[in-house]
C-alpha cells in the first residue's frame, strides 16, 4: 500500500547540494578512463576502412612481433554462441550478429567496424601494432542512404548464409530479399471512414538526418580476467547490470562470474546502454594476463557508436473545419545502421502522442544500411515522428485559421484515452501544459522584427518502469549509507536520497548516497526512458518503510510492547506508543547495537508496473531570426513548459529541461552525419561535427507545471525525455513563420535554407 509522505521540512521540492559535486568541480572523480590497476597495459582497435566489403584475410603475424604487445584478438576468439537466436525487445535476432558487431567476421558493414584489438604495455605500441595488422578486402557497394536501401537493386547487406534467420528477419520486396527489417503497425478505427469525415486533408513527407548524442566522454573499458575465471569490468555506462548481461552472452561466462563497477559517467543521453569495448578489453586481459584498459578517440566514438536514426516521414491527416483531428495515416522510415534495431517503434509509439485522433494507422519500417548501428538517443524515436506531425498541424492550423495551441486544446488526450499502441492514458497533463504555453507572456508577446518569427510545437513520452533495488544501512549515529543500482547522470544520487529523507522523516545531509556496483546491490535497470527518479525512487521508498518497521519491532522490543502499536511518523521522525511514549529516529539508531545490531533497510527488484507510470507532455515556443542573405538561423528567445509531476530537486529538472532542448535545436539546425558516395564519414570530429555551444543560444526559460503523478508516493513523472521532441517542429515552424518557407528536411542549417529561399 503507497503512504502519502508529509512533513514540515521536507527535502523533496528543495534545491539540496549533491552528494558527487565536490569531487566533480575539485577533478576527483573517477571517470572510466581514470581507473589505474597494477600492471596495466592499454588496447587498441583496428577498424575497417571500408562501409562494405568482404573480408579475404586477416594477418597479425608482424603486429605480434613488434615489442610490447602481449595480446591480440580477431572475431576467431569469441566462442560461439550458445543459442542461435536471442529473444530481444524488438524481436529475435542471430546471436552471431551480437558478436559481429563488436568485432567483424565475414564482412565489414560500416567504416570503423572493428577488425582486431589489441594490448600492449604502452597506447603508442597498441597504436603501432594496429597499423601493422594486414587485412585484405573485397570492396562492396556500400548502401548509405534510405533510398539506396530500398532501392529494388540495393545490395543486400545480411547475405550470410544464416538463410532461415535472414527470411525471418527481412521483408521479402517484389519477391526479392531486402534491407527491410521487421515493420511495426499501431493504430485502429477505420482509415478510409475517417479521412471521409475531413473537410481539409493534407499530406507531406519530413525528413531528419542522423545525429550524435554528442557525451564530452568518449567510451572506455577496464577488464581484469583473473586465473581463477572472475572478471571485474569498470566503465562509462547507463546500467551496469545491463553491461553484465551481455557481457557474459557474448563471452559464455557465468553471470557469477562477472562484475561490473559503473565508473563516473561524463553523459550518456541513452549512448552508454550499449557493449562496445567491454569483451573486447576482456579478451585482451584474458590472453595477456594483465588488466587491460581501452578508450575510444572522439573520431571512432562518432564512426562506429550509436547515433540515433535518420528518417523519413509520410503524414497524411485529416481535420474537420473546426479543428477536430479525425485521421492520421503515417508510414515512419527508419535507418538502423548495419543491423536491425532502429527506435522506429517508440517513434510510432510517440508520433501521436499529445492528441486523441480517432482513427489512424502507423507503420514503421526498420531499414538497415552501411552506417553504425543506432542506439537509444533520449526519447528515442520521438523527436523524429513528432516534428513530422507537430510541422504539418502548424500548417494545419494556419489553413484552418486557428490559433496552434488552440488547435492541439481541442485534440488533446485525456486520461482514458486509446493510444496508438493501444494501451490507455492514464494520468496526465496535455491541457494543462498547453493552458501554460497559451498564457504565457512569450506566447501572447507581440513580434514586430522583419524576419523574425514563432513557433510552437508539442512534445509526449511515456517514460519508464522496470525493476530497481535499493539497500540503506542505519548507523547508530542516526546517519544512513543509501546504495541503489542506478548509474548518476543528472543528479539521481540526490533525487533519490531526498525521496528516502522525506520518507524517514530526517535531514538529507544525513544520507549518504552511494552507487553500487553487480556485485554490492540488486538487481537495477539501466539510467535512461526517464525511469530512474521514478523508478529507483519507488525502492528507496520501499527500503525507508522496511527500516521504519525494524524500527519499529526494535522500540517495541525495548519498551516491552507488541510492535503493533508503536508507530514511525516521519512528520517528527520519531516512534510513538501507547501513553504518549516517544522515541526520536536518532535516540533508536543509537540503541541497535543492544537491540540486534544495524538495522538494513532492502528493496530489491521493486517493479512498477504500467499503471503506475506518469506520461509526460511538453510544449516549446520558439523565436528565431533568419539572415536571408546568408541562411544564418539564430534563436532569440526560447521557452520549454513541461508537465514535471512533481520537481524533486527544481534546478536538476530544469537542467534536464534546457539540455534537451539544446539538443533538439542542434537537431533542428545543425547536427547531421555527412556521408560521401562511398559511406564514409566526413565530419568525424567536433571540429565538423557542429553541435550548439554557449554563445549559439540565448537562455532557455522554463516552466514547471506541477500535476502529480498519482501512481507514485511522491507524485513524480520522468523529465529527461521529453524536451528533445518538440524543438525541432518549433524551430521548424518559427522559420516559417519569418520567412514563409516550409522547412520539411531537418537539418536547416545555412546551405540547405539558402536552397529552399531561392526556391520559393
Amino acid at each position: 500500500m503507497m503512504t502519502t509522505i508529509k512533513i514540515e521540512n521536507p527535502s523533496v521540492g528543495t534545491n539540496t547540494v549533491r552528494p558527487d559535486g565536490v569531487d566533480k568541480v575539485t577533478g576527483r572523480a573517477i571517470y572510466g578512463a581514470d581507473v589505474r590497476l597494477p600492471n596495466m597495459t592499454y588496447g587498441r582497435v583496428k577498424r575497417s576502412p571500408h562501409a562494405h566489403a568482404l573480408i579475404k584475410s586477416i594477418d597479425i603475424t608482424k603486429a605480434l612481433e613488434l615489442p610490447g604487445v602481449l595480446s591480440i584478438v580477431t572475431s576467431e576468439d569469441f566462442p560461439a554462441p550458445v543459442e542461435a537466436i536471442l529473444q530481444t525487445i524488438r524481436g529475435p535476432m542471430p546471436a552471431q550478429w551480437d558478436i559481429e558487431r563488436l568485432m567483424a567476421r565475414r564482412k565489414v558493414l560500416f567504416r570503423g567496424h572493428p577488425i582486431a584489438a589489441v594490448s600492449a604495455t604502452d597506447a603508442h605500441i597498441a597504436e603501432d601494432a594496429v597499423e601493422l595488422i594486414e587485412v585484405e578486402y573485397d570492396v562492396l557497394p556500400p548502401v548509405v542512404t534510405i533510398e539506396d536501401a530500398l532501392s529494388p537493386n540495393a545490395p543486400i547487406l545480411h547475405d550470410d548464409g544464416m538463410d532461415e534467420v535472414v527470411e525471418d528477419l527481412f521483408i521479402p520486396v517484389h519477391g526479392k530479399p531486402s534491407n527491410i527489417a521487421r515493420t511495426v503497425e499501431m493504430g485502429f478505427g477505420d482509415i478510409e471512414e475517417g479521412f471521409s469525415q475531413a473537410d481539409i486533408i493534407l499530406e507531406r513527407v519530413y525528413e531528419t538526418a542522423m545525429s550524435h548524442q554528442g557525451y564530452i566522454e568518449p567510451h572506455n573499458a577496464t577488464a581484469v580476467w583473473n586465473h581463477d575465471g572472475k572478471i571485474t569490468i569498470w566503465t562509462s555506462t547507463q546500467g551496469a547490470f545491463g553491461i553484465r548481461q551481455n557481457v557474459s552472452r557474448i563471452l559464455d561466462v557465468s553471470l557469477g562470474d562477472l562484475r561490473v563497477v559503473p565508473a563516473e559517467i561524463g553523459g550518456g543521453f541513452g549512448g552508454k546502454n550499449v557493449v562496445y569495448l567491454e569483451p573486447l578489453a576482456a579478451l585482451l586481459s584474458k590472453k595477456s594476463g594483465r588488466p587491460v584498459q581501452m578508450t575510444m578517440s572522439r573520431t571512432e566514438v562518432l564512426e562506429a557508436t550509436g547515433p540515433t536514426s535518420g528518417t523519413r516521414s509520410f503524414v497524411k491527416i485529416g481535420a474537420t473545419k473546426d479543428g477536430k483531428l479525425v485521421a492520421a495515416d503515417i508510414r515512419l522510415e527508419y535507418e538502423a545502421g548495419a543491423y536491425p534495431g532502429s527506435p522506429v517503434a517508440g517513434g510510432a509509439r510517440c508520433a501521436l502522442g499529445p492528441y486523441l485522433v480517432p482513427h489512424q494507422r502507423i507503420i514503421g519500417l526498420d531499414i538497415v544500411l552501411n552506417r553504425p548501428k543506432t542506439a537509444a538517443y533520449r526519447a528515442p524515436g520521438a523527436p523524429a515522428s513528432e516534428f513530422a506531425v507537430e510541422a504539418l498541424l502548424d500548417e494545419l492550423a494556419e489553413q484552418l485559421d486557428i490559433d496552434p495551441m488552440e488547435l492541439r486544446d481541442i485534440n488533446a488526450a485525456q486520461e482514458g484515452d486509446r493510444r496508438s499502441d493501444g494501451a490507455t492514458h492514464g494520468s496526465l497533463a496535455a491541457r494543462e501544459v498547453i493552458t501554460a504555453t497559451s498564457q504565457h507572456p512569450h506566447y501572447r508577446s507581440e513580434i514586430s522584427d522583419q524576419d523574425v518569427g514563432r513557433g510552437v510545437a508539442m512534445g509526449f513520452w511515456q517514460n519508464g518502469g522496470g525493476e530497481s533495488s535499493a539497500y540503506a544501512n542505519v548507523h547508530e549515529d542516526g546517519k544512513v549509507t543509501l546504495v541503489t543500482g542506478s548509474v548518476d547522470i543528472g543528479g539521481q544520487r540526490a533525487a533519490l536520497a531526498m525521496q528516502f529523507a522525506d520518507t524517514m522523516g530526517i535531514a538529507y545531509e544525513d544520507i549518504n548516497s552511494l552507487v553500487g556496483d553487480t556485485d554490492t546491490i540488486g538487481y537495477t535497470g539501466n539510467t535512461g526512458g526517464s525511469r530512474t527518479t521514478f523508478a529507483t525512487g519507488w525502492a528507496v521508498y520501499e527500503a525507508a518503510l522496511d527500516i521504519r518497521k525494524q524500527l519499529e519491532e526494535r522500540v517495541a522490543k525495548i519498551w516491552n510492547l507488541d510492535s503493533s502499536v508503536v508507530h514511525y511518523d516521519a512528520t517528527d521522525a520519531s516512534l510513538h506508543g501507547p501513553d504518549g511514549q516517544i522515541m526520536s529516529f536518532r535516540e533508536a539508531a543509537s540503541k541497535l547495537p543492544a537491540t540486534g545490531g544495524m538495522v538494513q533497510g532492502r528493496a530489491d527488484l521493486v517493479s512498477t508496473n504500467v499503471g503506475k507510470i506518469g506520461a509526460c507532455f511538453g510544449a516549446h515556443i520558439a523565436d528565431v531570426h533568419v539572415d536571408r542573405d546568408t541562411g544564418k538561423v539564430t534563436v532569440l528567445r526560447y521557452t520549454a513548459i513541461q508537465d514535471v509531476g512533481k520537481a524533486i530537486h527544481p534546478y536538476y529538472v530544469e537542467g534536464q529541461i534546457q539540455g534537451g532542448a539544446v539538443q533538439g535545436i542542434g537537431m533542428a539546425l545543425n547536427e547531421e552525419y555527412v556521408y560521401d558516395e562511398d559511406g564514409i564519414m566526413s565530419n568525424s570530429s567536433f571540429l565538423d561535427y557542429r553541435m550548439p555551444v554557449a554563445n549559439d543560444l540565448p537562455p532557455i526559460d522554463t516552466v514547471l507545471v506541477e500535476v502529480p503523478n498519482p501512481g507514485h508516493p511522491f507524485g513524480v513523472r520522468g523529465v529527461g525525455e521529453v524536451p528533445i521532441v518538440p524543438p525541432l517542429a518549433a524551430i521548424a515552424n518559427a522559420i516559417y513563420d519569418a520567412v514563409g518557407v516550409r522547412i520539411n528536411k531537418l537539418p536547416a542549417n545555412p546551405e540547405s535554407l539558402l536552397r529552399e529561399l531561392g526556391d520559393s
